[in-house]
């Protein structure tokens, strides 16, 4: 959903969130998660590995900017665009793999 679009009172799907249509809410679907409340204090990366591995596919980078901002939002911040999180996570990542280190 657009994050302008979002109301905080109406979140009963996984694409009442913002940033998520029909293809990451099947993603959430696949790594666990049903419902918005369960992204409260989960790891946007942690939650891109489970997906990574569980898909047998390294998927775009931009997948994590997708979970840090719904996980930012469910964690009470305001709604923001998925892209608006891009810089944060290549200073998460600065060095590090993109996938779950051994």
């Amino acid at each position: 959903m657009n994050p302008e679009k979002v109301s905080r009172s109406s979140l009963k799907q996984l694409t009442d969130l913002p940033n998520i249509g029909k293809a990451i809410a099947r993603d959430l679907l696949l790594i666990g998660i049903s419902r918005p409340d369960q992204l409260v204090g989960r790891s946007p990366l942690e939650m891109y590995y489970d997906l990574c591995e569980i898909t047998g596919t390294r998927q775009d980078p931009c997948v994590i900017d997708v979970f840090m901002s719904v996980t930012s939002f469910m964690s009470g911040g305001e709604p923001r665009t998925w892209w608006s999180f891009t810089e944060e996570r290549k200073l998460l990542l600065a060095g590090k793999p993109l996938h779950r280190p051994a």
